[in-house]
């Protein structure tokens, strides 16, 4: 009798399995409760979509319940607008002819010196640049134009004056520094080998606010200047005759409004200004 009790009275411990079952079986029904809520009929819900896009933007649709792509045709240029085109086009192609002709008669005046390859005449985007070696403009260290430099110099004013292009004048120098009291770097040495040439551009009949002087010391080198060669081609002055004519500048205001005033172009040293003395 003993032994029967104790076997009624043992627990079951598998009855967690029935619980488990019960979970498992309801969080399947929550599933296919909410798959079958969020189902929609896509051919409805297509031509519900196509209706819509038709009433609201006034756009066909075709019997497959398609939208078709529209490409919207750019309007036509009006004749006022071709014929600026063509016209302004005209003005720069004009340009570009007498720029080649400005280039053609330096390179006629400067020939010999072409030759001798100490001055190249280059076209670039911006117009023509003429790069004259200082050896044969200045002695070193000095801003004073040497007499035959001078009169070949006089000879490209000359072909300058009948045109109607902006000239800058640019001054180069090699990086060997120079201190005296008249140049106390290659800054000043620079700028003053431009302004000079600037002045005798002047004094020949180029108008001033065509005049345009930087000095740019040992900056922009075209030839490194570890060997003396590089250094000899570093030092130069470059006439760059702009085929573009420079555009007036706006004012602005601290809250970047237009004022209406307009500013010009400034040099960087011209004759009749007060700043190139």
């Amino acid at each position: 009798m003993a032994r029967r009790k104790i076997e009624e009275d043992r627990e079951n411990h598998d009855r967690w399995l029935v619980s488990y079952a019960d979970f498992i079986t309801l969080l399947f029904a929550f599933f296919v409760v909410m798959y079958a809520l969020s189902s929609v009929n896509e051919g409805k819900y297509r031509i519900l979509s196509n209706s819509m896009i038709s009433a609201f933007r006034n756009v066909p649709v075709n019997s497959a319940g398609q939208t078709p792509i529209v490409v919207p045709t750019p309007p036509p240029a009006s004749p006022r607008a071709t014929l600026a085109s063509r016209t302004h086009e005209a003005v720069r192609q004009r340009q570009r002819d007498k720029m080649r002709d400005v280039a053609k008669e330096i390179l006629e005046v400067m020939a010999p010196l072409v030759e001798q390859g100490k001055v190249r005449v280059l076209e670039t985007s911006r117009g023509v640049s003429i790069e004259i070696n200082d050896s044969i403009l200045f002695s070193p260290g000095q801003a004073v134009l040497n007499p035959a430099s001078a009169k070949a110099m006089q000879s490209v004013a000359e072909v300058l004056v009948a045109s109607e292009f902006p000239i800058t004048i640019e001054g180069h120098t090699d990086n060997v520094p120079i201190r005296n009291a008249q140049f106390p770097s290659n800054w000043e040495l620079s700028a003053v080998r431009a302004t000079t040439v600037l002045r005798l551009f002047a004094d020949a009949g180029v108008a001033a606010d065509r005049l345009t002087a930087i000095g740019y010391a040992d900056t922009r080198p075209v030839e490194p200047n570890l060997l003396a060669d590089g250094r000899a081609r570093n030092r130069r002055v470059t006439i760059l005759i702009d085929s573009e004519i420079p555009e007036k500048g706006t004012e602005l205001n601290l809250q970047g409004q237009v004022t209406g005033r307009e500013s010009g172009s400034a040099g960087a040293a011209s004759p009749a200004t007060p700043a190139s003395r």
